[in-house]
């Protein structure tokens, strides 16, 4: 299968599957947690506390791994694994075009300058659990 088509299949895993599992590292050892993810061609963000401890992780050592997809008992959904770098973003733009009220639960609003977004600038996508073929990998 060539790029483009990887790309056009990686795209649409993404926009069925918001929730995902973010991978990173803590103490030499990988740390895992779920999280809310939005995509701009291929670039992921996802909510966070500017105060939290994964900023702190990810500020250490920002490589990060991302999985989406897989919802069906495994059997037959395809998923995704994002593996790249993650950066602290601020744009006041994108925290207004990624803002749900329901973050009103943790943050006063748009503005609050607690509420970030880290970003997940890929490196390497792969497609696994493709239709029981092998894992499809490109290079971003």
């Amino acid at each position: 299968m060539n790029k483009d088509n990887l790309k056009q299949q990686a795209l649409e895993i993404i926009a069925n599957h918001r929730t995902g599992v973010l991978a990173n590292v803590e103490n030499d050892k990988p740390h895992t947690r779920y999280m809310t993810f939005y995509n701009k061609d291929l670039t992921l963000y996802t909510p966070t506390q500017l105060d939290t401890e994964k900023v702190q992780e990810l500020e250490k050592n920002p490589s990060a791994s991302v999985l989406l997809g897989y919802e069906d008992k495994g059997v037959n959904d395809s998923y995704i694994e994002v593996s790249g770098k993650t950066i602290i973003n601020q744009s006041q733009d994108l925290k207004q075009q990624f803002w749900d009220d329901s973050f009103n639960k943790w943050f006063a609003g748009p503005d609050d300058p607690n509420y970030v977004l880290l970003e997940v600038q890929p490196e390497t996508i792969r497609i696994l659990n493709n239709e029981g073929g092998p894992a499809q990998e490109f290079q971003v």
